[in-house]
């Protein structure tokens, strides 16, 4: 049987993966194409959409995330860092970037995993926010 917690999971897994595909500018498995429906799946994660999201303080955010189970938080981070790097590349929107730097840092922090384009993204984020 599947819990709300994993269920929840494996939602945070599913737009990361979309993300990821439409940071890396692969339209064929976009999100429109998976029939994802964007703010649903942010409703189903953070009980709210992008919107609100993005208008609170990336402090505030963080403390949501650490809310959740401490195992998780890696995979908060990831998806939080590609949903703010993606909507900052597109909207253009500096404020977006940072906040994505500061997930992508956390995630890194938290996995201790040694990803390349996550710390290519990171200096990407730098050189635009300079």
């Amino acid at each position: 049987m599947i819990t709300d917690k994993e269920f929840t999971l494996r939602l945070i897994r599913q737009l990361t993966q979309a993300l990821e595909k439409l940071i890396l500018d692969k339209p064929e498995e976009s999100l429109m194409q998976k029939e994802l429906d964007f703010d649903s799946l942010m409703k189903d994660i953070f009980k709210f959409d992008f919107k609100e999201l993005s208008a609170k303080p990336k402090e505030e955010v963080i403390e949501i995330v650490k809310e959740r189970q401490e195992r998780d938080h890696k995979d908060y981070y990831e998806m939080l860092g590609n949903l703010f790097y993606y909507n900052g590349k597109v909207l253009n929107n500096n404020d977006f970037l940072d906040k994505a730097k500061t997930f992508y840092e956390l995630y890194l922090q938290t996995s201790g995993i040694f990803a390349l384009p996550i710390i290519n993204r990171i200096n990407d984020v730098k050189k635009a926010l300079e």
